[in-house]
């Protein structure tokens, strides 16, 4: 039995994303924490803090793979792994060189740079599926870059645009999210170590020595000071990975809304079946990314929550990221994957987006027609009047009104859609410029 959806044995293929959890599973992270305990040893026996020999000995560990139930019991005991993981491998290497294994550590050290390092493939994995994603926007986008259709504004049909720039839409939040992320590593992929209080108080007049030497041997950043409780660092990337879905949402829900059976102006993504209405083709894809965005947004609070981190060490505000933080990375991993999917299988309608337009769709620049020759506020209330009667909008003008306005240009939308190739052309091209 599942107690979420992300690793549900069924509903898992619909939200979850397997190469993402991968780096969350308690193996990935037992192998994460090792590997920070064999690089402080390794940085600690080249500084002469501990024995080089005993650096080495502890060395053999880099591939141990400790059986996670031998953990069970400690880990309940102390609320966190590492205290019976350095137990383990203290055993496991022996004496007298055991006993320098995590020598002047504290758990936090080793569980956030161990989440750091995990976090760092995640975003490289996550980086490659944005890319692609945003590669295939923009060839849609270029695509259609004059195929109109009716913009929308609170739900009621608005004014020509084309589909290209909608897609465009979708692009562009992608493109600053790309930016953010370059922003973000430096401030998240930080080393951490402090010991038992921040102050790397073992280590004399060495710590920062020791801290740089972590650094560098993860290839990791160094921050001013040690970071346990400032927590700006894993909360940005929460805010980054709901930015992140919250555009994809937009685009699902934007797909959604156009492959309405009544409307039915794009299709996208296989769809699903009902079972019991033969004719549906359900957007599964699309409301699975919707779903992931809704979910993320939610957890950016719960994410905050775990700034609130008493004094120097807080264990109620640091689990809420272990409780927050990997299931909106797999959340991102999943809604870019479905995203992808759904850019490219776009299939619009063109004679469906015509037919959904109808009259009312060149209202606007009805009014701006009929303004060259009165007052546009005579001109839009003349517009409403013929809206409101019944027929067609731009016959029901040219009864209301001699003006010598050419209706007949007016009834071909493709003459109205303003700057919106020149704005695909200019989106289009930027992510070309970073691709």
């Amino acid at each position: 039995m599942s107690v979420g959806v992300f690793d549900h044995p069924l509903l898992g293929g619909v939200f979850g994303d397997d190469e993402i959890a991968a780096l969350f599973s308690v193996e990935a992270e037992l192998a994460a924490m090792i590997r920070v305990e064999v690089a402080l040893a390794r940085t600690q026996g080249r500084l002469g803090i501990i024995p080089p020999t005993a650096a080495e000995a502890i060395g053999e560990l880099e591939d141990s793979t400790p059986d996670p139930a031998a953990l069970m019991d400690g880990t309940c005991a102390s609320g966190v792994i590492v205290p019976p993981l350095v137990k383990m491998l203290r055993e496991a290497v022996g004496a007298p060189h055991g006993s320098y294994l995590h020598w002047g550590a504290t758990t936090q050290d080793i569980v956030d740079t161990g989440l750091v390092l995990r976090l760092r493939v995640a975003l490289g994995i996550i980086e490659r599926r944005l890319s692609a994603l945003i590669d295939a926007l923009a060839d849609e986008a270029e695509r259609y870059a004059d195929l109109p259709m009716a913009a929308r504004t609170r739900s009621q049909v608005a004014t020509p645009t084309t589909l290209g720039l909608r897609i465009a839409g979708w692009l562009a939040p992608l493109l600053r999210c790309r930016d953010r992320l370059a922003e973000l590593r430096p401030r998240l992929l930080v080393v951490q170590l402090g010991g038992a209080s921040g102050t790397l108080g073992v280590f004399g007049d060495r710590g920062i020595a020791v801290m740089e030497g972590l650094a560098a041997e993860l290839d990791l950043a160094v921050p001013l000071k040690p970071w346990h409780s400032e927590r700006d660092g894993p909360v940005d990337l929460a805010h980054w990975l709901a930015l992140v879905t919250g555009a994809l949402g937009k685009m699902a829900g934007d797909l959604i809304v156009m492959g309405r059976s009544e409307g039915g102006e794009m299709r996208a993504g296989t769809g699903g079946g009902s079972s019991t209405m033969p004719q549906k083709a359900n957007p599964v894809a699309a409301e699975a990314t919707v779903s992931l965005a809704r979910y993320n947004a939610g957890q950016v609070g719960m994410a905050h929550q775990a700034m609130l981190h008493a004094e120097e060490r807080d264990c109620a505000a640091w689990a809420l990221e272990w409780m927050a933080l990997p299931s909106m990375v797999v959340a991102t991993g999943a809604a870019l994957s479905h995203a992808e999917g759904l850019a490219r299988t776009l299939q619009p309608d063109a004679a469906r987006m015509r037919a959904m337009m109808g009259d009312d769709v060149m209202a606007e620049a009805a009014a701006f027609a009929l303004a060259d020759h009165m007052p546009l506020d005579e001109a839009q209330a003349l517009v409403k009047k013929a809206a409101m009667e019944s027929g067609a909008l731009l016959d029901r003008l040219a009864e209301l009104t001699d003006t010598p306005v050419d209706f007949a240009v007016l009834r071909n939308p493709a003459t109205a859609p303003g700057s919106a190739q020149a704005l695909v052309t200019r989106v289009v091209a930027e992510a070309r410029r970073r691709s």
